[in-house]
């Protein structure tokens, strides 16, 4: 986590190195003005909220995201902000870690590829990780226990090479 309560930019954008370089411009871009990807209405509230997150490339708590909206001048309330992030999530629009606080950061998701983090726990690097065997885990324990809609969380944390290498020389 760096000086701002934040994680740092990853360093990729999907999850294997056979996604093509288009794709990987297209996972930047934030969605069209007035569109949120959410069920229900879209409101302007909603859109500014997706749109200052899908601008950002770092994992942002709810509170430093309302922090850069009263920034920009917006008006939108803490609480459109944590329905709004709860709801991205949900609809998978947004990927979600938590701190070494407990406390939820996200990050826009521009499709559906479901990606897990290996956080380092000194700088706050997030670097996705290719996760096929534990999704092929949990899709195996949903089918075998007869369970239906299983959600599963999974977090990795560790020392990225920057911060070891600058911890070993200390």
């Amino acid at each position: 986590m760096n000086d701002r309560g934040v994680f740092a930019p990853t360093t990729a954008l999907h999850r294997t190195a056979a996604k093509t370089s288009r794709q990987a411009v297209d996972a930047t871009r934030p969605p069209p003005p007035g569109e949120t990807g959410l069920p229900g209405r879209s409101t302007p509230q909603r859109t500014e909220v997706l749109q200052t997150l899908a601008g950002c490339q770092e994992f942002l708590s709810a509170q430093l995201l309302y922090a850069r909206l009263l920034a920009t001048g917006s008006r939108v309330s803490l609480s459109t902000v944590y329905r709004t992030l709860a709801a991205l999530a949900a609809a998978g629009r947004a990927d979600t870690v938590r701190d070494t606080n407990g406390e939820r950061l996200f990050r826009y998701r521009p499709d559906a590829d479901h990606l897990h983090h290996l956080i380092c726990r000194q700088c706050g690097i997030g670097v996705p990780v290719d996760s096929d065997l534990v999704e092929a885990w949990a899709d195996r324990i949903a089918r075998t226990s007869g369970f239906g809609d299983v959600q599963h969380t999974v977090e990795l944390a560790g020392t990225c090479a920057t911060c070891l290498a600058v911890t070993s020389v200390g």
